[in-house]
């Protein structure tokens, strides 16, 4: 199996369990590896034969941007589930992580993977 990955997507989101937390949008990073057979776009040099970045990371800043979740864990399921179905991958990992949201901590976070069912 082959994998794209998407390093260090930068999106603004609404996250938190404390309702404070989540009355502003805050910036959090997410690792995205996606599992593909990209044998055939390997061949035929052509986009439509492999999954469109752009089009994964548009997609992933617009459902952050309409859906606001108390846990990294539901918004870590909510994307791997999304980009398996919309964009048909075989599996998908995610890592979310919340910079600087503690003291004395670079960032937090959780790291999923899911397969297609």
């Amino acid at each position: 199996m082959d994998t794209i990955f998407l390093s260090e997507v930068k999106v603004q989101t609404k996250l938190g369990v404390p309702e404070w937390e989540r009355m502003t949008q805050q910036t959090i990073i997410l690792d995205i590896e996606i599992g593909y057979d990209l044998s055939k776009a390997c061949q035929s040099d052509h986009v439509n034969d492999t999954i469109d970045y752009g089009a994964v990371v548009s997609r992933v800043r617009e459902t952050l941007q309409e859906n606001s979740f108390q846990l990294v864990e539901k918004l870590a399921e909510h994307l791997c589930q999304l980009i398996l179905k919309e964009f048909n991958a075989l599996n998908v990992k995610i890592k979310v992580a919340k910079p600087t949201i503690l003291p004395g901590l670079k960032a937090l976070g959780v790291v999923i993977e899911r397969k297609l069912s």
